[in-house]
Parts: C-alpha cells; structure tokens; sequence
C-alpha cells in the first residue's frame, strides 16, 4: 500500500447508557475537549477530541452495560506521551473510583518496555493507556499472554 492507500483509526464511537457521566469520565480522564454536542431527547452525543481532532464519539443509546462476552469490541487503548501521563491518569481515575483489571502500572508482557494501566468506564468498557516506553520494571499479569488480552 502506498501512503495515500494506508488506513489508520480515525476516532472510536461508544455507546452509553448516561452521557452526562460517560462526559465527566473521558472528559477528566482523557483530557479532552467537547468539540460538539447534540442535545435533542432521543439524539444525545459529544464528540471529544484535543488541538480541533476528533478522538471519542459518545452516543446515548445503550439499554445496559459492555458484554464482554459477546463479539464486538474487546477494549480501547490510550497511548500517553509518557509513564508520568499514564501515572498521572492512575491517580484520577482512583479519585473516581474505577475498577482497575490490576494494580498500578503493568508491562505489556514479560520484559516488554511498553505498559499501562487496565480499567473500565463507567458503563464497563475495558480500556488502557499505556505508554511505549517506561515500564521496563513493571511486571507482566501474567507470563501466557499479553496483558491486554485477557481483563
């Protein structure tokens, strides 16, 4: 493929049950900007971004929480400029009260110097942010498979 052909991610759509609290959560822990928002009864959604760039779209339209089970989407990756951003988004998603899948900041695999944190949002989607180097001391969850495999 030539560069003009390559396809990379554009943003992420997540279906949410309450986009007031699912606002809050990206909003906080992500640090981004509400670029738009559509406000009507039936039709609510924000789209989020940083610098003008959309990253996250929030549709309210779910009935009940993320089926990790079911096919579909198995969990959304953040990547920081840093181990200190991951760090720093730990500690607020703490004050927030996340569930986290492990504790503090984690390798990727076993002597892998990228790692991050694991946790859901507020309706259970799985999610990381992870940086690509700064974890080199970290430990891996587990020796089998990678860490975002399996949470």
């Amino acid at each position: 493929m030539t560069a003009s052909t390559t396809l990379r991610t554009g943003h992420i759509g997540i279906n949410v049950t309450d986009i007031e609290r699912s606002l809050a959560f990206y909003r906080d822990v992500l640090a981004l900007d509400v670029l738009a928002e559509g406000k009507e009864e039936g039709q609510r959604y924000v789209f989020l971004g940083q610098d003008g760039r959309l990253t996250l779209t929030l549709w309210q339209q779910a009935d009940g929480s993320y089926a990790p089970g079911l096919a579909g989407l198995h969990h959304l990756a953040f990547e920081a400029a840093s181990i200190e951003r991951v760090r720093a988004a730990e500690t607020r998603l703490k004050e927030l009260g996340a569930t986290f899948a492990h504790e503090g900041v984690v390798a990727h695999r076993e002597g892998s110097a990228s790692g991050g944190i694991f946790f859901h949002d507020p309706d259970g989607t799985r999610l990381e942010i992870y940086a690509p180097t700064g974890a080199e001391t970290a430990e891996a969850p587990s020796s089998a498979a990678p860490t975002c495999g399996f949470f």
